[in-house]
């Protein structure tokens, strides 16, 4: 297919967002100029997730934190307890330690070109193309997963991902027009978003339509590989009390999954049948005389596999092991729970 002049389609583009633009708390408003450090951390926290569910995390981020170097100064554990929910916590340990580089090193200001901010922790090479085009109107090739639905029905591109995924920045590129940059990149997303959906796209809506060869076939591509189906692992998570009521947590090593992040303290997650809880208590944390198995089981789903975990309770009145914490039940939102160790804490205080 051709669009002929890549300028004209992208003022048709520019056209169609100037009347359709979504609104978001992080995007500057038509006239207004982006503030990077806006950009950026929304960035961050869209990587994996909704923008719905990003919303109220970014609000809350900038609320606590309004500037990069406010966020900078702040306690690791202070970002993770407020990521916590969000996931994929590698993102808030490298937004942490972005800012204090940005900080300490550039003055509390943003690189604009792409080549240095790829060099700053967590920021990668979309990432980089979005903050330079949105945040300082630089021409970047900006593509996500709605931009790569866009181009692959656009220009027919039938070869499965993620294999396409350079033909499709290649399109991408050939399309980002020197005006106007920034706009044309989310523009191009709210495209996706919002017309060319995964699902019984508006095709009649699209300001491209008239250039666009997938038509016919658009809710086959792009087309994806079968995802291999997630294995399961299973584990025993110890809940360990004090006579004041107090709970034994313990911090997950920095690498790692979750790595970082405050734990109810558990045995190994491996493949297979579920263990026996009481024939598993040489895993605990800290040695205790007996052990109650709880009534039910904590499931989570992490991107590559399923967990299932029992939980044997007991109560203990010792100092906290290694790396363990003892946290009154009533300070545990203050601590960097992610959402499988608030699953537990719900499943044994209602059991209690």
């Amino acid at each position: 297919m051709s669009l002929g002049n890549s300028s004209t389609a992208a003022h048709q583009l520019l056209d169609w967002y100037d009347r359709h633009r979504r609104r978001m708390p992080w995007r500057a408003l038509p006239g207004d100029k982006p503030d990077p450090y806006h950009v950026w951390l929304s960035e961050i926290m869209l990587q994996q997730t909704t923008v719905v569910t990003v919303g109220p995390y970014f609000e809350k981020f900038i609320g606590r934190w309004p500037t990069v170097e406010d966020l900078a100064a702040a306690e690791l554990d202070e970002v993770l307890q407020a990521w916590a929910g969000l996931g994929y916590y590698a993102r808030a340990r490298n937004l942490h330690k972005c800012a204090g580089v940005i900080a300490r090193d550039h003055g509390g200001r943003f690189p604009e070109d792409e080549i240095s901010l790829k060099k700053l922790p967590g920021i990668g090479p979309y990432t980089a193309a979005a903050v330079s085009a949105i945040a300082f109107d630089r021409p970047a090739a900006v593509m996500d997963g709605n931009v790569e639905r866009v181009m692959a029905r656009l220009f027919s591109v039938t070869d499965p991902l993620p294999q396409s995924k350079p033909v499709l920045y290649d399109h991408t590129a050939s399309l980002t027009p020197g005006f106007r940059p920034g706009d044309y990149a989310q523009a191009v997303m709210d495209l996706g978003a919002t017309v060319c959906t995964v699902r019984k796209p508006k095709c009649m809506l699209c300001p491209w339509t008239e250039h666009c060869s997938g038509k016919s076939i658009a809710e086959t591509l792009p087309v994806k590989k079968p995802k291999p189906e997630r294995p399961t692992r299973r584990g025993i998570a110890f809940w360990i009390t004090r006579p004041d009521g107090s709970i034994l947590l313990r911090r997950r090593p920095e690498k790692g999954l979750l790595g970082g992040m405050m734990e109810v303290p558990s045995s190994k997650w491996s493949e297979g049948k579920m263990p026996d809880p009481l024939a598993s208590t040489d895993a605990a944390p800290m040695s205790v005389s007996s052990w109650q198995n709880l009534p039910g089981t904590v499931r989570h789903t992490f991107t590559h596999f399923h967990l299932e975990l029992a939980v044997l309770a007991a109560q203990a009145d010792a100092a906290a092991p290694t790396d363990c914490v003892w946290c009154m039940p009533d300070a545990l939102g203050d601590q960097a729970l992610p959402t499988v160790m608030r699953k537990i804490v719900k499943l044994a205080l209602k059991a209690a």
